[in-house]
């Protein structure tokens, strides 16, 4: 190997670690989410020790972030069209940053309701511009990479938020360190994000080609940067033509359709009941105190941080699809099995919290390796790109109203009903959800976002995509 060939391909290679640190940065975002998704788990142990509350009012604390959420998705999806992903991302980390604050000092059940609810809407907001971000800066054949890799900065935010959970447990104001220690990796994503550039589509939108063409040598310098620059135009001008710029067109249905049922698939098979009161759900199974619970929950935390590079590594190699359909084979079993430990509690015994125990990571393996990743992975790709930014709201707005719906009636539901049916109506959403991946969600994996595009306005079925 000549010198000069040696330069070029280090040259190559760091330009190629630069669209790497560009994921990691933006997937902080996603460990803010997941950080004040799981930290309220371990901390409404300790916020009923302060305050004296009805399943509802614990409800609402928990679901006060959800509600937030629906009104961050809600408001941004145009904004980050008219912005910029990047200003919105900056935008949730100050949120995340002043919420962390407030949740900190409140000091009666509404003011950390109302605190919860501020840090909702960075949720909202975070959870539809990241995905969006990465999927939009991603080469075709690792764009299910890097897109899993906000789901795993949020099963890692999970994780961090059970070890702060059990690090601060016995402190004296326990709960407050650990609503309050979201505030650290929102201003290391500030101070990240401010480096960072806009995504190349967007930009083009915009007209500042000149600034795209400059972000798509830095990601991706392999590839032919005016091809790229005069597919996404074309692709543009093709909806200015038609009229369709940021208005339904009838076959933009069908992709907002899988959209918002991917996210059905991810909420409503039960993953934030799992989530938000996995320290409950054991104690109930029969662990005795506090500690033995939140150290039984670090363990699922860990389970489902490692089992996302799962995703990450096969997600384009052996499509979205397959991933799919082994993950909710798994849920629905785990499902099953869950709620038939609570069931015959009165046969398991003492054995009944080990069962609980292997049903809740059962279900967060297959989880953590299909659903999370994949349903944003899918989300990010199929919409198409001059009505992304509202659809994608869209598609968060809905994911965040299940998220409510669901969060929100789970203790009901026990109080009323049972543990055991409750979990086996997510068990049946689960089945369901297999045919629902069958008929309508398309294989897009190696396929460009122009090509997916193309393929809905060509009325391709979706179960074919892959062939195409």
């Amino acid at each position: 190997m000549t010198v000069a060939t040696y330069n070029t391909t280090k040259i190559i290679k760091i330009k190629h670690f630069w669209l790497y640190v560009i994921a990691v940065v933006a997937s902080l975002g996603g460990l803010l989410s997941g950080f004040d998704t799981g930290v309220i788990s371990g901390a409404l142990l300790y916020i009923n020790e302060t305050w004296e509350m009805s399943a509802w009012e614990q409800g609402w604390i928990v679901s006060s972030a959800i509600v937030g959420a629906v009104i961050g998705a809600a408001m941004n999806g145009s904004l980050s069209d008219i912005y910029g992903r990047k200003k919105i991302i900056v935008a949730t980390g100050v949120i995340f940053a002043v919420g962390s604050i407030l949740c900190g000092y409140a000091h009666t059940p509404m003011a950390l309701i109302l605190s919860r609810g501020l840090i909702g809407l960075a949720v909202g907001m975070v959870n539809f511009v990241v995905p969006m971000y990465l999927s939009e800066i991603a080469p075709q054949k690792i764009r299910g990479m890097l897109v899993s890799l906000y789901q795993l900065a949020i099963t890692g935010g999970i994780l961090f938020s059970y070890l702060i959970n059990r690090v601060f447990a016995n402190t004296e104001y326990n709960w407050r360190w650990m609503v309050g220690a979201g505030l650290i990796p929102a201003i290391i994503l500030l101070i990240g994000i401010s480096f960072l550039g806009d995504t190349p589509r967007w930009l083009i939108s915009k007209q500042r080609d000149k600034e795209a063409k400059e972000i798509f040598k830095k990601i991706n310098p392999d590839d032919d940067v005016e091809a790229h620059v005069k597919e996404i135009r074309a692709t543009l001008q093709s909806a200015e033509t038609s009229g369709a710029k940021r208005v339904f067109q009838k076959w933009m249905l069908m992709p907002v359709f899988v959209g918002v049922g991917m996210m059905f698939m991810q909420i409503c098979t039960g993953i934030n009941t799992i989530i938000f009161y996995t320290t409950t759900i054991f104690k109930t199974a029969g662990f005795a105190d506090n500690i033995s619970a939140i150290y039984a929950t670090i363990g699922v935390g860990a389970v489902n941080f490692l089992m996302t590079f799962v995703a990450i590594f096969f997600t384009d190699k052996w499509g979205r699809k397959p991933l799919l359909y082994i993950g909710l084979w798994g849920i629905f079993i785990a499902l099953i099995a869950l709620g038939a430990s609570f069931h015959f509690a009165a046969i398991l015994g003492d054995k009944l919290k080990w069962v609980a125990v292997g049903s809740v990571i059962l279900y967060i393996m297959c989880f953590a390796m299909s659903l999370g990743p994949i349903g944003w992975i899918m989300v990010s790709e199929v919409l198409p790109l001059q009505i992304r930014g509202f659809a994608m709201s869209v598609c968060t707005v809905a994911n965040f109203g299940f998220n409510f719906i669901v969060v929100l009636s789970f203790l009901p539901l026990i109080h009323n009903i049972g543990e055991a049916y409750t979990f086996w109506i997510y068990a049946g959403i689960a089945a369901l959800s297999l045919f629902f991946t069958y008929y309508f969600v398309p294989e897009t994996k190696g396929i460009s976002l122009e090509k997916i595009e193309k393929n809905w306005r060509e009325h391709v079925p979706a179960r074919l995509f892959g062939k195409n």
